[in-house]
């Protein structure tokens, strides 16, 4: 007969960002309703992101008491954060020692220790999470900068998770990093296949820099580097591993999430954990339109001069008086049609801009796929982080047009289906209306299918992610960004909006975490 735990399962997040990873696990439940994971300890350096994740941990504490009424009233704008931190100094004072604002590489290592080692509490199984900082392997980045620069510190974060992984030996750990780390070179060398040999066997990479003695070495475990969705089979004798780095690439939108974002997520096991790990099941997919469509309509912004809702709508019937708008009846007579009615009515949402938080009396029933259960909270009663943006005005245009153009072909524009004298006047138009990078620069997220990956560039500007809905005449809110990262709607994210929008953009998938967390908590519970 298999033993019952009778203790979480302590859970170590490193690099968290807002806690996206940390949510899934911190959120599993096993059939028997039990919580098995405890995220005791979440590492950040950044100040807002930090902020969201202490008020995630003391929303949780909350619950666990149930005492989560005052939160709810905080997200209605009744209480402040202040208020509702003093009117539960215990949770606060809980929440303050498990959200840690430090910067691995920078921060002291016995400080990091000291708090890995109190929370771990010599328990010898728990689990390491979390994704070192990926711009420096991103395809776009390394195109913009002609490659990686080796004296980047980026490159080199993930061997502070190799520390961790030394001194502490987790039963298992989840590395979460982009796409572009397979492909990645530095100094001629394969970054991905280095990492995960260094994965394999931490200190003999540290012993080599000198970071551990060998007494200490001969006390570090080794791990086996598995794929969450391709079973184990030797295709290339130089390989690492027994997979293809390809193995690794997780295409989210197969599992249930509203968005096209892949990531390699490396799962590593600990020597004397034995078995094999069950693989993610993929799931119906979910389009932009069920996840987002039950949400506030909003209007765009005026970033330039004064904004109100009678100004909006003059300044964008305007627009049927501007040279591209003619050029355009000339050019696609079916977009020029839906563009001409859009702005010549324009809509006025009841909501206006938006704000911090929206009431909405009636929860809409979205359907019975595990994605609204997730996101879904009835107890909210209405939408929080959706306010929208201001625009100039030209690109409000470009909005109305991309949207209209979506709508009638199902696809988003290139630069060269735009009227000419409604394109931008950027340097590099020209290369990008042949082809070049960059052509689909506005880009529509299509209601039929997942959006495109959400990444932390939404912060620079909206023009990867604009609304489907002509309308609307803008860019997703924060709050439609987090539903498409599958963040539960009574998750506030902290900060001014443009860090709101690099924290949802950096993060890993609350409900694809929630998924990892049960193939983790399956094999760790048959070696009970």
């Amino acid at each position: 007969m298999t033993k019952k735990r009778t203790k979480p399962i302590p859970v170590i997040d490193i690099f968290a960002g807002p806690g996206g990873l940390g949510e899934g696990f911190s959120s599993y439940k096993a059939k028997d309703c039990s919580i098995p994971f405890q995220v005791g300890l979440s590492i950040e350096c950044d100040k807002f992101a930090h902020e969201t994740l202490l008020l995630r941990k003391f929303f949780k504490k909350l619950v666990e008491n149930g005492k989560s009424a005052n939160y709810y009233s905080f997200l209605r704008n009744d209480i402040s954060k202040e208020k509702l931190f003093a009117y539960h100094k215990e949770e606060y004072d809980r929440s303050k020692e498990e959200a840690y604002l430090a910067t691995l590489g920078k921060t002291p290592e016995g400080d990091i220790d000291k708090k890995i080692k109190k929370v771990l509490n010599k328990n010898k199984d728990w689990i390491l999470i979390g994704g070192p900082p990926c711009k420096a392997f991103s395809v776009v980045a390394r195109s913009r900068r002609g490659g990686i620069d080796p004296s980047d510190p980026n490159v080199n974060l993930y061997l502070e998770y190799l520390k961790i992984l030394h001194k502490f030996s987790p039963s298992v750990f989840i590395l979460e990093n982009v796409r572009g780390l397979l492909s990645s070179k530095v100094n001629n060398k394969n970054m991905f296949d280095e990492i995960v040999s260094h994965l394999k066997s931490p200190a003999n990479i540290l012993e080599g820099q000198k970071r551990i003695s060998k007494k200490s070495r001969s006390r570090s475990h080794r791990y086996r580097i598995v794929s969450l969705v391709e079973k184990p089979e030797k295709k290339n004798l130089f390989s690492p591993t027994e997979y293809e780095p390809s193995d690794f690439l997780i295409h989210c939108e197969k599992y249930g999430i509203p968005q096209a974002r892949p990531r390699v997520i490396l799962m590593g096991i600990r020597e004397n954990i034995h078995g094999e790990p069950l693989q993610l099941k993929p799931g119906k997919h979910i389009n932009v339109i069920q996840a987002l469509d039950d949400l506030p309509k909003l209007r765009s912004g005026l970033s330039k001069g004064s904004d109100s809702c009678e100004l909006w709508k003059t300044a964008l019937k305007k627009g049927r008086a501007m040279p591209w708008f003619h050029e355009l009846k000339k050019k696609d007579i079916l977009v020029y049609d839906l563009v001409d009615r859009v702005l010549n009515n324009p809509s006025r949402p009841s909501n206006n801009r938006g704000a911090e938080f929206i009431s909405v009396e009636k929860n809409i029933a979205l359907g019975n796929h595990p994605f609204f259960n997730w996101v879904k909270d009835k107890k909210v009663f209405g939408v929080c982080n959706h306010s929208t943006r201001g625009h100039i005005t030209n690109d409000i245009y470009r909005y109305v047009f991309a949207s209209c153009f979506s709508e009638i072909y199902k696809k988003s524009p290139k630069l060269n289906d735009f009227p000419k004298s409604l394109l931008p006047k950027h340097q590099n138009i020209k290369e990008a209306i042949k082809g070049g990078m960059f052509s689909d620069r506005f880009r529509v997220q299509l209601k039929d299918k997942p959006s495109t990956t959400i990444t932390s560039h939404i912060s620079k500007d909206g023009h990867y992610y604009i609304h489907y809905d002509p309308s609307q005449c803008r860019s997703l809110t924060v709050r439609e960004a987090a539903r498409l990262q599958t963040f539960p709607d009574n998750y506030f994210f902290c900060g001014p909006r443009t860090s709101q929008y690099t924290q949802v953009g950096n993060a890993v998938p609350p409900f694809l975490a929630n998924q990892i967390a049960e193939i983790v908590f399956k094999l760790l519970n048959r070696q009970v």
